[in-house]
């Protein structure tokens, strides 16, 4: 079976593509020269290599700073990528196609745990609008796609917040666990005893490591046919910015102290996910935030001595 990973040169598409190989399967990737924007190139890569499964990884993503500094080419550019995937997956007959959505999807301050018919239930948060829409019609495309056909059988998932080896650390376009590994860390290193983090640092996050969503795509793709709709991802349980600070901080040794900028947005307050469909069908998460966060510093340290490889 040829299997095609776009994005897989991205943070959890490196993860995938390693997996997928570990399990023996045929993993096709397009290079650097493909744009997944331009219809003609991806026309043509379907047409000459034809996978019999692809899973979508590929998308412009970034935290909160990047959204809101650009957020037309968030939205554009997450719409010509998933729209073209999505397309010419059908015109291609692919078999069967993994699509991923974001949490940020769902409506803003609404109730928790968020579920899955929570969906434009209510507006979403202002900060990531351009993305939650995209990512919005992307999941609408696929459930549209499995209603009024049968060549191709989609299955979209929704992660929560992902975490690990591979991130993005950039300080104007990390999300914010990267950033705080950073901060803290490059404090820890340079003697620095104040570290800023944007906001009030109340509001609660759910975070998935990433191995673990790799490994949830793949066992989808094995055991689910096609969603009706979309299912969520993730550990059912979040944590406060503060919190998560303070826990970083015990792991590297930081005693100095956090200042707030409180002119900086929170962005959603609350969006931890229900994951009980996914889990009764049977996959549940792996790697605990303890672990995840070892592993996390561990790249981050060996990323900034020049020795990481992820």
């Amino acid at each position: 079976m040829k299997v095609y990973v776009t994005g897989h040169n991205g943070f959890l598409g490196r993860h995938l593509v390693r997996k997928l190989q570990n399990q023996d399967y045929d993993v096709l990737v397009s290079g650097r020269g493909l744009d997944l924007r331009n219809q003609l190139q991806v026309d043509n890569f379907f047409k000459k290599h034809r996978p019999d499964w692809v899973f979508g990884c590929a998308a412009m993503v970034g935290g909160m700073g990047a959204n809101l500094n650009d957020p037309y080419k968030f939205l554009f550019d997450n719409l010509q990528i998933q729209n073209n995937v999505i397309d010419y997956c059908l015109r291609y007959e692919v078999k069967k196609v993994l699509n991923l959505g974001s949490s940020c999807i769902y409506p803003k301050n609404y109730r928790q745990p968020l579920v899955e018919e929570d969906l434009l239930a209510a507006p979403v948060e202002p900060t990531n609008e351009g993305y939650s829409l995209a990512k919005i019609a992307g999941l609408k495309l696929c459930e549209y796609a499995n209603r009024t056909q049968d060549l191709t059988k989609f299955v979209s998932l929704m992660p929560s917040n992902l975490y690990g080896p591979g991130d993005n650390f950039d300080s104007e376009s990390s999300h914010v666990l990267a950033a705080l590994v950073k901060k803290i860390v490059d404090a820890v290193d340079s003697g620095i005893d104040t570290v800023t983090i944007w906001g009030t640092g109340g509001p609660q996050r759910e975070w998935l490591y990433v191995e673990d969503l790799a490994e949830a795509m793949i066992w989808a793709m094995e055991n689910i046919e096609k969603t009706e709709k979309f299912l969520n991802v993730g550990v059912g349980k979040d944590i406060s910015i503060l919190e998560l600070a303070s826990i970083i901080s015990d792991k590297v040794g930081y005693q100095g102290r956090f200042d707030f900028d409180q002119s900086k947005p929170d962005g959603m307050m609350k969006k931890r996910l229900d994951v009980s469909k996914i889990n009764t069908l049977g996959w549940t998460y792996k790697t605990s935030l303890d672990v995840g966060l070892n592993k996390t510093i561990e790249y981050y340290r060996e990323l900034k001595n020049g020795i990481a490889d992820c």
